[in-house]
């Protein structure tokens, strides 16, 4: 594919390290496929649309690398990397075992304030059910998960599954679309809410497991749509 740049606005805050912002702005820019697997990414074309030197770019990209996101080939092109479902199936292994475990901790423990948080993020991805402002819908999912992570006491392992989650993130992407994805996704919050609140710990993780397991089941039909988008 040709080389791209962002198409989004790119200012950034002056204030802050310009490196962390590239990186958190190429990352959107993958997850949400804007920048499709295979795409060419130019150090030159990219310091140019930030209005930087090429070194924060460098230090961007190199990030993205460690997170698999881009493959970078020295003295010859970055390119976002394709999904890997090898690497898509153990993070979400990551994910399904922490998070079993959140639950299990809030399990009969979680307060009111909690759970009225827990809803509202599910009233605000049930308000978006069914359009296609599918990056609001994920970052009220992203919200809802955050929260338990916090109310448990490991907010650090959120962001640790975020770092390892960009192959499946891509994935979850492609599968947003489906019909009925979004009302299955809402379904599996508010039955793992519901079940926190009652106390059942083997209903909350049984949920828990059901819903994060959604997406990798589908993979071989996101495969054959998208052929492409994946390594061989």
């Amino acid at each position: 594919m040709p080389a791209s740049s962002p198409s989004r606005a790119a200012a950034l805050d002056r204030s802050r390290h310009a490196a962390p912002q590239v990186f958190e702005r190429l990352r959107d820019l993958i997850l949400s496929l804007e920048m499709a697997p295979g795409t060419v990414l130019s150090r030159a074309d990219l310091a140019a649309h930030f209005g930087l030197s090429q070194t924060p770019v460098r230090d961007a990209l190199i990030k993205l690398g460690e997170e698999g996101l881009v493959d970078i080939f020295p003295q010859h092109a970055t390119v976002v990397s394709r999904i890997d479902a090898a690497a898509a199936t153990q993070a979400q292994f990551l994910r399904r075992s922490i998070e079993a475990e959140v639950v299990l901790t809030l399990t009969g423990h979680a307060d009111a304030v909690l759970l009225s948080q827990l809803r509202a993020q599910i009233d605000v991805q049930t308000a978006l059910t069914g359009s296609t402002a599918y990056l609001d819908f994920i970052a009220a999912d992203r919200a809802f998960h955050r929260l338990m992570y916090v109310a448990a006491g490991v907010p650090d392992l959120f962001d640790l599954v975020r770092k390892h989650s960009g192959h499946v993130d891509r994935l979850r992407m492609l599968n947003l679309p489906s019909v009925g994805k979004q009302r299955a996704i809402v379904r599996d919050h508010r039955r793992i809410v519901d079940a926190i609140a009652s106390g059942d710990a083997a209903a909350a993780q049984a949920s828990l497991r059901d819903h994060l397991s959604g997406t990798l089941g589908q993979i071989d039909a996101i495969r054959q749509a998208h052929p492409d988008y994946f390594t061989a």
